[in-house]
């Protein structure tokens, strides 16, 4: 456990009815004694006279309560001040413990930190924590708490104790062949193993990104030529002006986004440059922008100009691996000519919203296809993706070398179970120890 108690306003800055002030440390007992004259029994809400523990003058009354450590979020002793929301009672009882000398204030992150070095969180459950709190829609709620609540560490710790086993194998092979009970062919039952986990992995990475676009948002870029009303559109899928709307070709240079909840999905929608040959160096910067923007969209909007229709959509946006919807935009301003009849997906008119809702429709329904269903444990961070895919590399270069080279194949055991470990951030050597004596009776 840390020297140093510290402590925080966990409620959130502002006015509110009550505020929450945190504490965890060593120090804990003490500052409970100097501020109630008691220690309230472990879990149980006491209502008490807060007093500067320097000066005995009255602070608040609060509502206090004492999670004895282990058993507490950071696995040390910690109690939380339920004080009067307004700004002076907190500013008093946060300066009051300030005055103390083995106090500070804590750090961003630093309660859920000292959790995880006291073994209360894992990585995954730490960053899940954080995905609750950031989320904005239910989905983003759903998989942060699935996360949090350990569902994915158990998926990730079975798997590395699989690795582990078969590390064992390995590693008892190369050390201990010549033990009386270590069969000769032990090294090659690791193969089947790793084979098996090897194409579960495979199957587990071939998720098309679903938990990544929950948690981040599902992509839809508005493109199109200018003039064609992309900015106009934004607008009205906002429904307050985020985009200047002009006559003027050329206006937007720059990605402009808005966020949107959809059934619960998190959507963001991105008006773009339009695409047109220019000479005006800005406005050429706009359009690269315009283009990377499209090519990491989940969903294109080609919005066709309603007033000027001309050309289609182009070859490289067409050749696209994602969808693309035509859209004839200013319905107010005349019908979908018959030469793009068959060839328009959606018509609509941003100015009046006529068409609006069908658009946002069919926008819902192409992100819950790219979603799924939510279920099952999937891949939420790029970081989860860059350990697994090197576990991945490591667990073919295993299957892919001569179990003779028996050191060779150990490491690349090693080097997977190791990113492994650093998904969850438990990361011992002392577990294939314990596997190698517990199994195989070594050292008796």
């Amino acid at each position: 456990m840390s020297g140093e108690t510290i402590y925080a306003l966990s409620s959130g800055q502002g006015v509110a009815g009550v505020g929450v002030i945190r504490l965890s440390g060593n120090g804990v007992v003490e500052i409970l004694q100097g501020f109630c004259g008691r220690v309230p029994e472990p879990r149980l809400a006491v209502l008490c006279d807060l007093k500067h523990p320097l000066d005995a003058s009255f602070l608040d009354q609060a509502l206090v309560l004492y999670f004895k450590g282990p058993k507490s979020f950071t696995g040390e002793d910690v109690a939380e001040f339920h004080v009067h929301g307004g700004r002076a009672v907190i500013e008093g009882v946060l300066s009051a413990l300030g005055a103390l000398p083995f106090t500070r204030m804590a750090e961003a992150g630093e309660f859920s930190r000292r959790g995880f070095e006291n073994g209360k969180l894992d990585l995954l459950e730490v960053e899940g924590l954080a995905d609750l709190i950031a989320a904005d829609t239910a989905a983003q709620k759903s998989q942060a708490l699935q996360q949090m609540s350990g569902v994915f560490s158990g998926l990730y710790e079975h798997w590395r104790a699989d690795l582990i086993y078969a590390i064992a194998l390995v590693e008892s092979a190369l050390d201990f062949s010549d033990e009386g009970d270590v069969p000769e062919d032990i090294a090659g039952q690791a193969g089947p193993r790793i084979n098996a986990l090897y194409e579960a992995i495979e199957r587990h990475l071939d998720d098309g990104h679903r938990g990544e676009i929950v948690r981040d948002g599902f992509k839809v870029v508005i493109a199109g030529p200018p003039n064609a009303g992309k900015s106009a559109l934004l607008n009205a899928l906002a429904k307050r002006d985020v985009a200047i709307v002009s006559d003027e070709a050329g206006t937007t240079r720059d990605v402009i986004e808005v966020r949107l909840d959809l059934n619960g999905l998190p959507v963001i929608v991105s008006d773009t440059a339009g695409l047109r040959e220019t000479s005006s160096k800005v406005e050429q910067e706009g359009i690269r922008r315009s283009i990377r923007e499209v090519d990491r969209a989940g969903l294109v909007l080609w919005l066709v100009d309603g007033a000027a229709p001309k050309g289609h959509v182009p070859e490289e946006v067409v050749g696209l691996d994602r969808p693309v919807l035509t859209v004839w935009n200013k319905l107010d301003v005349g019908k979908v000519e018959p030469s793009f009849e068959g060839k328009i997906d959606l018509a609509l008119s941003a100015e009046t919203g006529h068409g609006l809702g069908r658009l946002i429709e069919e926008i819902g329904k192409q992100a819950q296809r790219q979603v799924g269903s939510g279920e099952g444990v999937l891949i939420t961070r790029v970081r989860h993706r860059d350990l697994l895919q090197s576990v991945l590399a490591a667990l073919g270069d295993f299957l892919d070398g001569d179990l003779v080279d028996t050191e060779l194949r150990a490491e690349d055991l090693r080097r997977a179970a190791f990113a492994m470990g650093r998904l969850t951030g438990k990361v011992d050597v002392e577990d294939i120890l314990d596997k190698l004596f517990v199994e195989f009776c070594i050292g008796k």
